[in-house]
């Protein structure tokens, strides 16, 4: 008979089946995966259905998405043909799968659209400006991806230096706003490359008044 769990833990358990949602899973992956990462020793799926008064099913299944997630290792104990499951050690590692798990299902699927859709060519006033809003889309996110791809090649201690610099690179970026003068009406015009100039559905209701 398994332990049962202690009231910290519990209480990380249900937090992250209450999120699991929210990040597109259910509550039993969340809740099952915040077992394991937690859990001192690798579990087996006996184990985490007695823990947490799951269906061997439901564990089963909870598993085989983690699985897919690449988000816990299977491992074997000697002399038992039962299989054992834990989450990485290392945090970093855990951060770096799911980011990239991410990437892989929602943001690459997205850049593939919205390059399709600036390759074509607009029909119409509103057309244009609609291509136009995904143009700003895709070179957000298509530099968001090429900042990932820079971060993730870096140690941890870069990183982690990187972080901790944040507040100071922000204050010299203003600064050489500032001295520039980057930022206002002139560098959000610079955000919309399609954009043109006598485009009536990108005027200002001021200026069409």
């Amino acid at each position: 008979m398994n332990d049962p769990l202690d009231p910290l833990t519990r209480q990380f358990v249900a937090h992250f089946g209450e999120m699991g949602s929210r990040w597109g899973i259910n509550r039993t992956v969340g809740q099952i995966y915040a077992l394991l990462f937690l859990s001192s020793k690798p579990l087996n799926a006996d184990d985490i259905a007695q823990k947490l008064e799951f269906s061997r099913s439901n564990v089963s299944m909870g598993l085989k998405e983690l699985q897919s997630w690449r988000l816990v290792q299977l491992k074997h104990q000697p002399g038992d043909r039962r299989e054992y499951f834990q989450a990485p050690e290392d945090i970093w590692e855990i951060f770096r799968v799911l980011a990239e798990e991410r990437r892989r299902r929602e943001i690459e699927p997205t850049i593939s659209m919205l390059r399709a859709a600036l390759l074509e060519e607009p029909s119409s006033d509103e057309a244009r400006h609609a291509q136009q809003r995904m143009q700003q889309m895709y070179e957000l996110v298509d530099r968001l991806v090429s900042w990932y791809d820079e971060v993730q090649h870096l140690k941890p201690e870069t990183v982690m230096q990187l972080m901790a610099m944040g507040s100071k690179v922000t204050r010299l970026l203003t600064l050489k706003d500032k001295l520039t003068g980057a930022g206002g009406k002139s560098a959000r015009a610079a955000k919309t490359p399609l954009q043109h100039d006598g485009d009536a559905v990108n005027a200002s209701p001021a200026a069409k008044e």
